[in-house]
């Protein structure tokens, strides 16, 4: 707790692991950390308003929202034909 309010219900606690997420997906790219990073964003956005939903209901919301974020960037942004590319020639040929 940080002064009587539980550090999980503070909106910039959300933000900076959002950020902290975007940083780990620029290191590690592939759309593995970017939904997580936008669900954090957004459970912080949620937390700018009057809610002040618990630390499970928190929880909840922020894994509802990073599957539907990862999901619509899977969408948006896969190969086309959803197969990975396949390369059959050696660049030294």
């Amino acid at each position: 707790m940080l002064g009587g309010v539980a550090i999980w219900s503070l909106w910039w606690v959300w933000f900076a692991v959002a950020l902290a997420l975007g940083i780990l997906e620029v290191i590690a790219p592939g759309f593995i950390f970017l939904g997580f990073a936008i669900g954090a964003a957004l459970v912080g956005l949620l937390l700018l308003g009057p809610l002040a939903p618990g630390f499970a209901a928190l929880l909840a919301i922020f894994a509802v929202l990073s599957l539907v974020a990862w999901l619509l960037l899977r969408r948006f942004f896969r190969a086309p034909g959803g197969d990975a590319r396949r390369i059959k020639t050696d660049i030294n040929d």
